[in-house]
């Protein structure tokens, strides 16, 4: 009997692409103690232009669209992405087949003075190249200079921690820095009330075919509850109509089995946001699904539109 060819999985170049597609390969041989996995690097547009802003390149695309058409032409079966990277419509013939347990859903502050952002010194300058992390620090400190930063996590802190650079901080994700092992050079963790993550934050994607033979194999690694809760976050983005050049934000989670999912829009210079909470059982995905869109129909209620055509 001839050897069962591996399974492969792709990924992007950078190193924590890598990192999270390895914690994927060790669920799954954990599952599955017989598998073996094979990682091929695949370049998306995303990593080959680091300096050019994400919208100007697709939007959340420029990150997934090579690695999707390299399922759907077959090189590789699966691809791990993080969620919130992921548009959250899915090209026909692929699936998210599994979402793994969820890391840490925290933004993080890295400065270099050792300063908090209540601490930083009037007209700070913070690197960000987010729109919802924008909007959000301009709101908590009307005061900050926002300036574009691109790269992977290694170059931003590098950017971040360099005596003479441009920047007196940056803001992270917490779980990226956490699977890099970089927990270390994090100066604040910023609260909910200050910095709601994105919709999916913290979360990983398997994506692979709509076919039940990879969904079986993906399923023991995938988390309902994780699952759950961005499905909702997403729904929450869709029905705004958002994407990664819109300051919105969402935060879904379980509490003594009830669900809580909380969202925000602002507009880009943070002088107006709008909060809005959903509460209510969420058994099932279309229950997160309808969640989600019930919270964007409240936004939209008390004005979301309004700040989201302020938008550029």
């Amino acid at each position: 009997m001839s050897k069962p060819s591996p399974m492969r999985i792709g990924a992007r170049s950078s190193n924590l692409s890598l990192r999270q597609t390895a914690e994927v390969g060790d669920r799954l041989r954990a599952a599955w103690p017989d598998l073996e996995v094979a990682v091929e690097v695949i370049a998306t547009s995303g990593d080959r232009a680091l300096e050019t802003p994400l919208p100007l390149l697709g939007g959340k695309g420029a990150f997934t669209e090579e690695l999707e058409i390299a399922l759907l032409d077959g090189r590789i079966d699966l691809a791990v992405h993080s969620l919130k990277d992921l548009p959250t419509r899915q090209p026909r013939g692929l699936v998210v087949g599994a979402v793994p347990a969820r890391a840490s859903v925290a933004d993080v502050l890295i400065s270099r003075s050792g300063a908090g952002l209540a601490d930083l010194p009037p007209g700070a300058t913070i690197g960000t190249s987010s729109p919802r992390r924008s909007a959000q620090l301009l709101h908590a400190r009307p005061d900050l200079r926002l300036l574009s930063i691109r790269g992977n996590v290694d170059t931003r802190l590098r950017k971040a921690l360099d005596p003479g650079g441009d920047y007196d901080a940056i803001v992270l994700a917490r779980a990226g820095l956490e699977r890099l092992d970089r927990l270390d050079a994090i100066t604040e963790e910023l609260p909910p009330t200050v910095m709601l993550p994105a919709p999916g934050q913290g979360a990983l994607a398997v994506q692979c075919r709509d076919k039940s033979a990879l969904k079986a194999l993906l399923a023991p690694i995938h988390h309902t509850a994780s699952a759950l809760a961005t499905i909702a976050e997403r729904a929450f983005l869709a029905g705004l109509g958002g994407g990664c050049s819109a300051p919105i934000a969402a935060y879904g989670r379980f509490d003594n089995g009830e669900f809580h999912l909380d969202g925000r829009v602002s507009t880009p210079d943070g002088r107006s946001q709008i909060d809005v909470q959903w509460t209510g059982p969420c058994p099932d995905e279309p229950a997160a699904t309808d969640a989600g869109l019930a919270l964007a129909r409240k936004a939209s209620e008390e004005g979301a539109g309004a700040l989201l055509d302020a938008n550029p």
